[in-house]
């Protein structure tokens, strides 16, 4: 598994996500809030911003996708992210989240940068940068995940995303880091 940008070895996937990364220690208790609330997912995706959701890109070559992405982190600036508090995608969706209170726009772009070209795609909805913290699961849990949750309150530094792929076991694991060369106002 490579850790820096890099040739791709062995068969490519065909599915990827492209994310930022919550670190520790607010991803162990992110993880331990959706097993809490009974998530089946809590131990397959790791907490994350979701820059891309999974995409098939069997149709574009695995280098080509590499590059693109390569090409998008030297152009963002590393920035800050600020997750405060919780929100929910009720009704649509039944989805509780962690807010990013902070660095939306920087997120947008981001993602904005890695949705052109060939990895151009329509979304479902409109990009809200978020981290899940309870989907499909009952109202009392969506609601306990919400209140308890509404105290969160830190503050992150991005200097890469990550592409993720799906593992054999369903857990989605980042295989490529993609730093953030860019200047900041640059």
């Amino acid at each position: 598994m490579s850790t820096e940008p890099g040739a791709p070895t062995g068969p490519p996937p065909t599915v990827l996500g492209i994310a930022i990364p919550v670190p520790d220690p607010l991803c162990t208790l992110l993880t331990e809030w959706r097993v809490k609330v009974g998530d089946p997912l809590a131990h397959l995706i790791p907490p994350h911003v979701t820059l891309l959701p999974p995409t098939d890109f069997g149709a574009v070559v695995p280098q080509d996708v590499h590059e693109h992405l390569g090409a998008v982190a030297s152009r963002h600036a590393p920035f800050q992210l600020h997750l405060a508090g919780t929100g929910s995608f009720r009704p649509v969706s039944q989805v509780v989240f962690v807010t990013v209170a902070d660095g939306i726009s920087a997120c947008e772009l981001l993602s904005e940068d890695i949705r052109s070209g060939q990895l151009s795609r329509p979304l479902s909805f409109p990009y809200h940068p978020h981290v899940t913290i309870a989907h499909d699961v009952p109202p009392d849990m969506l609601d306990l995940a919400y209140d308890g949750l509404v105290d969160v309150d830190e503050r992150i530094q991005v200097d890469a995303f990550c592409a993720f792929e799906q593992d054999p076991s369903g857990r989605w694991v980042p295989v490529t880091r993609y730093p953030l060369q860019g200047v900041a106002g640059g």
